[in-house]
């Protein structure tokens, strides 16, 4: 619990402290003036630079950190590739690097940690990933159910999800920026009358709601496309084991049991999770169950 805090509280000042470099060298390479994004004289053009680096800064550098983020909020314990210790990690690398010459990836870094049913991919990019499964999904599925758990997590690397997330977490951030800070400026200079060169409460007051309000119905379009992955994923899953059998299985198996929770950097990655909402990134497991069946016809 306070391992996850201290993590969150440490990359969250990392991010800060890149973005005030960012922003500087931004300002003093290309000079732009960031003073102008609000107030009598915004420019758009500053405004968007801005927003860019906000919107997009923040989410490249979980993104490169995200292995480390997993390993240490998660307790994985990792795998020799070379040395497994015993018969389970044995069969863990060899079904994983299987799995990853069939997509034509590197091989992953492979981990297991303790909690219940569950399993995540993440990393930067697909050669440079992690893939971790449960003791308690090893211990409550067979071989099979495993290997297309694996196959689906593969997937999520193959398939390029973690930077695709990222991009599109971006671009989202970058809009919810830029239009909360036009639409305040409008606010404050149209509608309330302010006349100081400055921008007044109301740029601020409608800037802060608005980063809110669109910042949710941003996070709607980004868990509708993570849940679209999920179809991907186990449509990958069955194509890399030949069936979609043994990922029926393993999702029915899910269906009966409280899979655990993951924490928000690899949520979107993880096997099951996130279920029942506009906000879900995982789509029911009846309805991933469904389009399994309809590649069996």
């Amino acid at each position: 619990m306070f391992k996850r805090i201290g993590l969150f509280i440490l990359t969250n000042l990392a991010i800060l402290v890149m973005l005030s470099i960012i922003l500087n060298l931004v300002s003093w390479f290309f000079g732009v003036d960031f003073s102008q994004i609000a107030g009598a004289g915004q420019n758009y053009v500053s405004l968007l630079i801005f927003a860019a680096v906000i919107g997009f800064s923040g989410s490249i550098i979980s993104l490169m950190m995200s292995k480390t983020i997993a390993k240490n909020s998660m307790g994985v314990q990792m795998i020799d590739i070379e040395h497994p210790r015993n018969e389970v990690e044995r069969w863990l690398v060899q079904t994983v690097a299987k799995l990853a010459e069939t997509k034509g990836v590197a091989m992953p870094e492979v981990g297991i940690y303790h909690g219940e049913p569950n399993a995540f991919a993440t990393g930067p990019s697909k050669n440079n990933s992690l893939v971790a499964v449960s003791d308690g999904l090893l211990a409550s599925m067979n071989k099979e159910e495993v290997a297309a758990v694996l196959g689906h997590e593969m997937s999520h690397v193959a398939n390029g999800d973690m930077v695709t997330m990222t991009l599109m977490q971006g671009v989202i951030n970058t809009f919810v920026v830029f239009l909360s800070r036009v639409i305040g400026n409008i606010v404050d200079r149209g509608i309330l009358r302010n006349e100081s060169d400055a921008p007044g409460a109301g740029y601020y007051i409608t800037s802060l709601v608005l980063d809110m309000v669109l910042g949710l119905l941003g996070s709607m379009l980004v868990a509708a496309f993570s849940r679209y992955r999920e179809y991907r994923a186990d449509a990958g899953a069955a194509e890399a084991l030949g069936s979609p059998v043994p990922m029926i299985n393993a999702l029915a198996r899910l269906g009966g049991q409280q899979p655990s929770e993951l924490p928000g950097n690899v949520k979107g990655f993880g096997i099951s999770g996130g279920m029942g909402s506009l906000f879900a990134t995982h789509p029911p497991i009846e309805a991933r169950i469904k389009a399994l069946r309809e590649l069996q016809n």
